[in-house]
């Protein structure tokens, strides 16, 4: 049976799931993918996002194909405000010019508020020697540039159980992007992968607003052909009774 292309983001995807559990869990995302920063962070104090501000910035620019956005306002352990500009980005290919649109972000950002602004990247593409970091140029002894951390989603491939085992969010996130890679063409096992991940949300008793928010982004990228969708769904709504917990919206969300 052919398997139903998977949804893609579009160019300017504001609305993807990833967008909603990287602004409610934030803290976690910097734990996991980016921890030396995470370190660095006051978290007793906040965190902000500053989305009109990237907005005005973003409005006239195009960054590729991303899952999400965002720009944070966070106080460092020393006490100093400074800005965080995260990107998550998903290609099926190279992209030679994304490091480059990424320093175009960076300096426009700055250029406009006059911060200082830690670009950082979450790479969840298909190519496994892909991984940019830096941009720069220079002439007549002038040097420009910027040299950003990027995460590699597909790095993680060899770390599946663990990251069934990890009490981060994210762990379930990178899991579920790597299990629909490895499940690509065969429906019956992305099946059962992906009720493996919906299990799990419940048995972490999470709060609720995690378990909407971790469950849409499963179900985004784990595509099903449509028995097998509905199936799944009346699964995830058996174990919503079983556990007293009606809230992951198999109902009201998707339909059913």
């Amino acid at each position: 049976m052919t398997e139903p292309s998977a949804p893609q983001p579009a160019a300017d995807d504001y609305d993807s799931p990833w967008k909603d559990v990287l602004e409610h869990a934030f803290p976690e995302f910097m734990a996991y993918y980016f921890p030396e920063a995470h370190a660095q962070i006051d978290w007793a104090l906040g965190h902000e996002f500053k989305n009109t501000e990237l907005r005005q910035v973003v409005r006239d620019a195009e960054l590729g194909r991303r899952l999400a956005d965002a720009l944070v306002q966070v106080t460092l352990t020393s006490g100093v405000q400074r800005w965080i500009y995260v990107h998550i980005e998903v290609r099926g290919q190279r992209d030679a010019h994304f490091a480059e649109r990424l320093f175009t972000y960076n300096y426009r950002l700055y250029d406009r508020y006059r911060r200082p602004v830690a670009s950082l990247a979450v790479l969840a593409d298909d190519s496994e020697s892909w991984k940019p970091d830096t941009f720069g140029y220079q002439l007549f002894g002038c040097e420009v540039g910027i040299r950003f951390p990027a995460v590699k989603i597909l790095d993680y491939g060899s770390q599946i159980e663990s990251l069934l085992e990890d009490p981060n969010p994210f762990a379930l996130v990178t899991a579920a992007h790597l299990f629909t890679r490895k499940t690509k063409g065969e429906p019956e096992q992305r099946y059962a992968a992906k009720w493996r991940l919906s299990k799990l949300l419940y048995e972490r008793e999470w709060d609720k607003q995690r378990i909407i928010d971790l469950f849409s982004v499963i179900d985004w990228l784990m595509h099903l052909p449509n028995a097998l969708e509905q199936q799944l769904l009346h699964d995830v709504y058996t174990l919503e009774r079983n556990v007293a917990m009606p809230y992951v919206t198999s109902a009201e969300r998707f339909g059913i």
